[in-house]
Parts: structure tokens; C-alpha cells; sequence
């Protein structure tokens, strides 16, 4: 029995509500005093080092990841904690873009174990008895404890789970971000928008400064509050920076980068900007897609605040970190001849963001979709914008999260919606998709039965113009498969040279497919 074994096992016996049936709301479930006691047990490690804070509805991963990569160009040795992981846990602690080592990911579990288990030991004493340590937490103490030892220059955490109860949340930042915000987690967080921006704001501390990405009224003023009563430096998309996209055209034909330039309204420019506070035009981009434009956006507004507090960050950093950054499941091309994307899109809003950036850069002959997503999810949102927007649909169900959608209850939901997709006009009174973002939707276990939902889009492109052309279609089949194997099976046997396949709807499902068709390619004649 090997030290990895016995780590994997460890972790695999802790609360891991990534994987549990149903999430919980209650503050029992999210203590910081724990996470804030197993830190102390364990010398405090966050107090190591410089810490960058982020979190937001979508975008939070992706503007972290960016962050990280410029700091490394610049010459920072850069932590990076991110969730959840693609192919292996060891990834969600990264020093310059690489991942933790095996053998020292089991060296910290050893170190963490003997801590975890007497607090164990003290809450299961306690009447009524509480939860010890959770995987999510644990995960997040050892990665900062690797950074620690790796004497990092500067560490990017990002949230878990909205922002005021999170395990990452006892950090005491140098910069705060918040990214965008939509409807995710609506138990948990809330029913608005406000309820949503109020927790993820929950990361705000006095001192720090403050970037945000959100451009909706209704949040952001609730950030402003917040950055307000704190007396924190507020630096907004929209009002303080904003960019331009230039997406790539006709990707499934050859390979080839989207640019952004980044600036400042004229509002935004005057007598107390930095020297280092400049525009940068035809900044290479190598995720794809207008909100990921908005989040190397908010990213580089960020390192315009590290450099204002005197962080050395010359402009050829900033351009190799975003050119050379590379970041799985987001508008991920794996293959040309039929063109395969997958996309770890599980909500309406990056569900919106991903059919815009197919529209935008990819012009398939036909589109092939490969569906699976999580009960808790907003199921029909996501629908009614996938639904008119491909040729065939395949619904699935993953093997290792036990809160997967039968397969058999997506093609119902579909089936039902399909006479009216998000394509046609609506009879709700509300006429554009950057209303309909603002209005909730319930998660499949608050509706199964029910088929009264709406679009989605992308929060961080309100305002901006849609450059790409909606590409409606006719849905020709609504099938379904056991398995992702089954799914890509099914797929092989009909996809063509000129189609373009489109997998999404859940991280879960990416990591399944990414892995499988790395090992079983499609290749077409």
C-alpha cells in the first residue's frame, strides 16, 4: 500500500460536498472559526505570503488562472488554488503553472492528518456533536501550506463557493476581485442578485482593494456598498477600465488567437492615474470567447493595483502570461476534422457566453451536442438556450457525481421545450437576454414536471455589442445515452469532417470526455 494510496484514501473518507446528493445551506456546514482553527494547529500558513483574492458567479477560475500567469512572466514565483480539478486534485495547487507533486501531495496530507484528526476527535465530543474538517477545507489549508513551502512570492486563491463563508475566506488579502454575477447556487447564496453580490462581496476586507467585473446595476451596487463601509479602493468594468474583443474567425478551418484592447473611458483618466495606469491594444488571448476578453479585462485591472502599490509588472509579462496561458474546458478546441469543443459551461449565463463564441469564431456545416449537468443546476435555462442552436443533441449522464441528471429526464425537459426554443419570441414581456439574466430560474429538483423557464446570458457582456450571428437551427433528433463512452460512441458514428461537436454542461463532464477522447479520437475520412 503506497502514500498516495493511503492520501487518496484519507481524503476520500472526509465530507466532500463537490460529490454529496445535496449541498447544504446552513452555516454549520461553512465555519470558518474551523478552518480558522486547523490553520492555527498548523502554524497559520496564509500569513506567509501575499495573497490575491478572487471570486464571482463565472469567470473567478479563468481571472485567477490570468493573474497567475502574468505574475510568473514577471518573474514572481505565483501560487495558484483553484477548483475543481479537471484530471487531478493535485492540480488545484500550482507554483508557475505547475502542479503539486505527487509524492508532496501526500506529504501533505501527512502533515495536515494528525490535526484534522484530533479536531475530529473534539467535535464529535461536543453536544450536540459538529462536523470536523471538510475535504474542501483540508484541500485548502494543504495548498496553502505548499505554497508556504515553496516560499511563493504572491498567491491567487480562488473561491470555492460564493465568497462570505468559503474555506478561503480567512485570508487577509492585498487585492480582492470579484468577477461577474449571475444566478448559480441559489440555495446556498440567495434568490437575487443582491443576495448573490452580498455573499460573494463577503470577500471585501478594509485595506484591500477592490476590482470588479460586474456590470449589472443591481450587484454592483451592493459591491459598492460593501467596498464602501470597508473603506476599500473600488476599481469597476464599465466605469474605471473596459476593452474591446476581437474574436478569431472560422476556427474549425485553422488555428488562430482572439485579441482584446484594454483601456480606460475618458471618465476613468485624470489627474490621479498611476504612470504605469495605460491602454493596451491587440493584446493576445489564447481562451476564446468576449467574456473571457472581460475577464483578462478584470485581470489586468488588477495588476494595474499591484503595480500602483508597487509591484514591478512590465507590459511584456502582461502580454506573454495571456498569450501563453493554458486552461482546460473553456472553449477548449481538442481536435480539427470534425471540430471538437468542450466547455465546462453549467449555468445559463456561461451556457449564453459559450453560444456566442461558437457563433462568433466556429461556422460548422452541422453542430452535434453532447449534454450532461447536475440537479441543482438551473436545467431548463440552459436548455432553452442550447435547443434551436444544434443539429443533434445527445444527453448523457456522468459516473462520478452521484447529483447527474438521468439522461431520460433531460430529453423530456427538452422535449417539452423544444416547440418554443430560445430562439423564438417569448411571451413573457421581457425582450432582451440581459432582462431575462436578471430574472430567476428554480434548479431542476425545485421543477422536475415543470417547463416555464428563461434565457440566460452572460453577465459580463451586457453592454457590450454581440458581434457574432446567432446560427438558429433545427433540432433533428433528442437522444440519449447511458454513459459519455456511450455519448462519444454515438457521436463517432455520425459526425462528418465539416461538424462541429460541442460538449457542456458540467466540469464533471469535461473531465470524463477530455480523458476519453485523448485516448479514443474521432477521426473522420
Amino acid at each position: 500500500m503506497t502514500a498516495n494510496f493511503d492520501a487518496e484514501q484519507f481524503l476520500a473518507g472526509r465530507i466532500n460536498y463537490e460529490r454529496a446528493l445535496s449541498m447544504p445551506n446552513s452555516e454549520e456546514a461553512f465555519k470558518l472559526d474551523r478552518m480558522r482553527e486547523l490553520l492555527r494547529r498548523l502554524g497559520d500558513p496564509q500569513r506567509a505570503m501575499p495573497i490575491i483574492h478572487v471570486a464571482g458567479t463565472k469567470g473567478k477560475g479563468s481571472t485567477a488562472a490570468m493573474i497567475a500567469a502574468i505574475l510568473t512572466a514577471a518573474g514572481l514565483r505565483t501560487g495558484l488554488f483553484s477548483s475543481p480539478h479537471i484530471d487531478c486534485v493535485e492540480e488545484r495547487m500550482t507554483v508557475d503553472g505547475h502542479s503539486c507533486p505527487t509524492d508532496e501531495f501526500a506529504e501533505l496530507v501527512e502533515s495536515v492528518k494528525p490535526a484534522v484528526e484530533a479536531m475530529d476527535l473534539e467535535s464529535a465530543r461536543r453536544d450536540p456533536p459538529e462536523l470536523g474538517p471538510t475535504y474542501f477545507e483540508i484541500i485548502t489549508v494543504m495548498a496553502l501550506l505548499h505554497f508556504a513551502s515553496k516560499q511563493v512570492d504572491a498567491a491567487v486563491l480562488e473561491v470555492g463557493l460564493g465568497g462570505r463563508l468559503d474555506s478561503t475566506n480567512v485570508c487577509t488579502p492585498c487585492l480582492s476581485i470579484i468577477t461577474s454575477i449571475s444566478f448559480d447556487h441559489t440555495r446556498q447564496l440567495g434568490d437575487t442578485l443582491a443576495r448573490i453580490a452580498a455573499e460573494k462581496a463577503g470577500i471585501i476586507k478594509p485595506g484591500a482593494a477592490v476590482v470588479s467585473g460586474v456590470r449589472l446595476a443591481e450587484p454592483r451596487e451592493v459591491i459598492r456598498r460593501t467596498a464602501r463601509q470597508a473603506g476599500c479602493r473600488l476599481v469597476e468594468l464599465g466605469v474605471d477600465f473596459d476593452f474591446d474583443y476581437h474574436p478569431p474567425r472560422n476556427l474549425e478551418r485553422a488555428p488562430s488567437s482572439a485579441t482584446f484592447d484594454y483601456f480606460k473611458p475618458r471618465s476613468a483618466s485624470g489627474a490621479n492615474s498611476s504612470p504605469d495606469d495605460c491602454g493596451l491594444s491587440s493584446v493576445v488571448l489564447s481562451l476564446l470567447g468576449r467574456h473571457q476578453a472581460a475577464n483578462a479585462a478584470t485581470a489586468l485591472a488588477a495588476v494595474e493595483e499591484l503595480r500602483r502599490a508597487g509591484w514591478r509588472i512590465p507590459e511584456a509579462a502582461i502580454r506573454r502570461g495571456l498569450a501563453g496561458l493554458s486552461w482546460p474546458a473553456r472553449v477548449e478546441v481538442l481536435a480539427r476534422r470534425p471540430t471538437v469543443v468542450v466547455d465546462a459551461a453549467h449555468n445559463a449565463a456561461s451556457i449564453e457566453a459559450l453560444m456566442e463564441t461558437l457563433d462568433e469564431s466556429f461556422a460548422a456545416a452541422r453542430r452535434l451536442l453532447i449534454f450532461a449537468t447536475t440537479l441543482d443546476k438551473d436545467v431548463e435555462g440552459m436548455l432553452r438556450i442550447l435547443l434551436g442552436r444544434f443539429d443533434r443533441v445527445i444527453f448523457t449522464r456522468y459516473a462520478n457525481n452521484p447529483r447527474g441528471v438521468p439522461p431520460e429526464e433531460l430529453q423530456r425537459l427538452a422535449a417539452a421545450i423544444r416547440p418554443r426554443p430560445s430562439a423564438l419570441p417569448l411571451s413573457d414581456g421581457i425582450t432582451s437576454d440581459a432582462e431575462r439574466s436578471l430574472v430567476p430560474r428554480p434548479c431542476l429538483t425545485d421543477m422536475l414536471g415543470a417547463t416555464a423557464g428563461l434565457p440566460g446570458s452572460a453577465e459580463n457582456t451586457v453592454g457590450q455589442p454581440n458581434r457574432g450571428v446567432r446560427q438558429f437551427r433545427s433540432v433533428e433528433a433528442l437522444e440519449i445515452a447511458p454513459t459519455p463512452s456511450d455519448a462519444w460512441n454515438a457521436v463517432c458514428g455520425i459526425a462528418r469532417p465539416d461538424d462541429l461537436i460541442c460538449i457542456a454542461g458540467s466540469f464533471f463532464l469535461a473531465a470524463e470526455l477530455r480523458r476519453l477522447i485523448a485516448a479514443r479520437p474521432l477521426i473522420c475520412s
